[in-house]
């Protein structure tokens, strides 16, 4: 969704203040494609401070299936979007000081809010999606998600070349 920001950079400097729908259905990152299963409306205001320079604050929910990296099995997880930017739109990428942002969400006088918000989401995504603390995940052998139930594979063993590193183990059990 793009919003215009000609009266914010105009001479009066008005303040936009705007409700607008997310229009991403789905975030999609080098390890996969993730649907957005609900979504809240974006409320977003963008107010002048002096030359160029906006102060961007933007509110939503969401919610994103991702697999549990243990057994696969669907998690929902949440994401509560709360974020402020102060950009400078008059100056590129290698020219931001330490106290601006980047605007690459912002082209012309257009704000593109489902980009801002993606590198919000991007910025908050886990590190590792479990489906519960305890998850066993899948049985290495036949695929059974062994959170569901037990299977009759038999476990391969150690590999013999740990056998060294096995016996040294043994030898110091005080270790």
């Amino acid at each position: 969704m793009l919003i215009n920001l000609s009266d914010v950079l105009s001479d009066q400097h008005k303040t936009v203040e705007e409700t607008v729908r997310l229009e991403m259905e789905e975030i999609r990152l080098k390890a996969g494609t993730y649907p957005i299963v609900s979504k809240e409306p974006v409320h977003v205001s963008v107010e002048h401070i002096r030359g160029k320079e906006l102060l961007i604050k933007a509110e939503t929910g969401l919610t994103v299936i991702i697999p549990c990296d243990r057994c696969l099995e669907d998690v929902r997880q949440e994401f509560v979007l709360n974020c402020t930017k102060h950009v400078d739109v008059g100056l590129s990428d290698a020219e931001l000081t330490e106290e601006l942002d980047e605007s690459n969400f912002i082209d012309g006088y257009h704000l593109d809010v489902d980009k801002l918000l993606y590198n919000e989401i991007l910025a908050g995504w886990p590190t590792k999606v479990l489906c519960r603390e305890d998850c066993k995940g899948l049985c290495r052998i036949c695929g059974q998600n062994l959170n569901t139930g037990s299977c009759d594979c038999e476990e391969p063993g150690l590999d013999p070349r740990m056998s060294v590193v096995r016996d040294l183990f043994k030898n110091f059990k005080e270790v």
